[in-house]
């Protein structure tokens, strides 16, 4: 029996007509159900305002939008429902979400849950807003497996380190929490969209965007390419394990902004990964534990809110960072990819030219940046929120903070990333290298790790020229390296030695 007779579904960063838990319960529970997606300019405009015109993730959203909006069409006419689709907005989301809430006169709006700090102040405001025109706004877990306070320790506690986590987590597993939320079984009640809001789809240049290189990237957009994506991974899980540290091997699942925006079910995704864990695939149970990861990320920003602007250790706000005029032009150096150390470099146009970068890659260059320029973490932490395709605030943010040594289950304060040392073990023929920093492709294998090592004869065959074609070291390793033990003693315990953790996103 429907509870409600029009409701509404509002899509945030759930960008799929399948397993979605806030569509499934709005099609449960209404006799007709819309669906809204909302180009929020509370978020857009803030981009522009940093001249990110260009800017992959708006594109992504908008690609992905138009195979939803098919999805819908083809859930309506599979039902005999005729002009259903996805009813798309721009503008702030806080009044366009109320005003068309009113405009249709439902009774309840369905969205699933999102717990950054500008989502929860944007929902809360929307709560009010809906409950003074008398709808009820409902809200479900959808993005993580578990979340906010669902797996907590023996005391009752949220989890602040992640192996014990992990294992709660895994004992905390049922069949329950990895079924899918039927939708096409329910979208009947699907309605047609009025003829007043019955627009096509905005492009970018509506929107105040412009194109970018997505198209040539081997990202796929929308739930369709999500699916090849994760049926090509499935095929070389088994060796994930080996793969996933080496940035010029098919490693990774590649599904990460997938999983950002939703595009495919997080629920499926684990669900594979536990089965192929069970069945004793040492690869598919690394995959999952990144998947646990990223729920307990996504656990600490909901426990533990203030890591969003301050260091999950308190002590850690105590350490002295660079910030003046040579801070700011080693900052430079290291966003352009111009510090010496190629790896580093490489992993910077990586970032730069595609929007992603290899996860090794990402705490190679978060190391390099905290401890050997002598940056807060927060600079690069911003950085990378503003290139990042997949950019999810709880994992970068738990990232940084393990880079930095000030998070949860962080990396202990004197274990210092040595960025040519990584790169040797994990671009040994500097495959890698060679393909982002191709200046320095003629080099040989032993000298390319560390150019200035090189041999004039070597570097003369290459056609390099330190200080010309290519820069010096922006800093001595070891140099930085002491003077990040000295600018980290202010958080030393005396007695006690700091557990070594590693931490990854997936």
């Amino acid at each position: 029996m429907n509870t409600y007779d029009k409701g509404l579904m509002w899509f945030r960063r759930d960008l799929r007509a399948e397993d979605n838990a806030a569509l499934h319960h709005a099609l449960k529970v209404c006799r007709q159900v819309w669906c809204v997606f909302v180009f929020d300019t509370d978020i857009l405009d803030a981009l522009l305002e940093r001249g990110l015109v260009a800017d992959r993730r708006v594109e992504f959203i908008r690609e992905s939008l138009v195979e939803l909006d098919a999805s819908l069409r083809a859930l309506g006419r599979d039902n005999g429902t005729a002009g259903v689709g996805l009813i798309v907005l721009h503008g702030p989301a806080i009044q366009r979400v109320t005003a068309l809430a009113q405009q249709l006169a439902v009774q309840a709006v369905f969205a699933n849950h999102d717990d950054e700090p500008a989502a929860l102040a944007r929902d809360a405001q929307v709560l009010g807003a809906l409950a003074h025109a008398g709808i009820m706004l409902h809200s479900h877990k959808d993005h993580v497996v578990f979340e906010r306070r669902e797996v907590l320790t023996q005391a009752g506690h949220a989890f602040g380190v992640f192996t014990p986590y992990k294992n709660a987590w895994l004992k905390a597993l049922t069949p329950s929490q990895l079924k899918p939320h039927a939708v096409a079984a329910h979208a009947g009640t699907l309605a047609s969209v009025p003829e007043a809001l019955a627009r096509p789809m905005p492009t970018l240049a509506d929107l105040g965007f412009e194109t970018t290189n997505l198209g040539q990237l081997p990202l796929p957009t929308g739930t369709s390419g999500a699916h090849r994506l994760f049926e090509d991974f499935v095929e070389r899980i088994e060796r994930y394990d080996e793969t996933r540290n080496f940035p010029a091997v098919k490693g990774p699942s590649y599904l990460s902004v997938h999983l950002r925006f939703g595009t495919i079910s997080i629920r499926h995704l684990a669900s594979v990964a536990y089965q192929m864990h069970l069945q004793g695939l040492s690869g598919a149970s690394t995959w999952l534990s990144e998947l646990i990861w990223r729920d307990f990320y996504h656990q600490v920003m909901a426990n533990f809110p203030h890591v969003v602007e301050k260091a999950f250790k308190p002590e850690y706000d105590h350490i002295r960072f660079d910030h003046g005029k040579q801070a700011r032009e080693l900052f430079a150096a290291w966003c352009e990819g111009r510090t010496g150390y190629p790896l580093v470099d490489a992993a910077m146009h990586q970032i730069n030219q595609t929007g992603y970068m290899h996860n090794r890659l990402r705490m190679v260059v978060a190391s390099f940046l905290v401890k050997d320029l002598g940056i807060h973490w927060q600079w690069g932490e911003r950085y990378f929120a503003d290139k990042l395709i997949d950019f999810d605030l709880a994992a970068n943010n738990g990232g940084w903070q393990w880079a930095s040594s000030s998070g949860c289950d962080a990396q202990p304060y004197f274990r210092i990333f040595n960025p040519v040392s990584q790169s040797e073990k994990f671009d040994p023929q500097a495959r890698f290298i060679r393909r982002y920093v191709p200046e320095l492709a003629g080099l040989p294998d032993a000298a390319i790790h560390a150019p200035w090592r090189a041999n004039e004869i070597e570097l003369l065959g290459a056609g390099v020229e330190l200080g010309r074609t290519y820069p010096h070291p922006v800093v001595d390793h070891a140099v930085a390296r002491e003077q990040t033990l000295l600018r980290y003693a202010v958080v030393k315990k005396p007695g006690k030695t700091p557990a070594p953790g590693l931490a990854s996103s997936a």
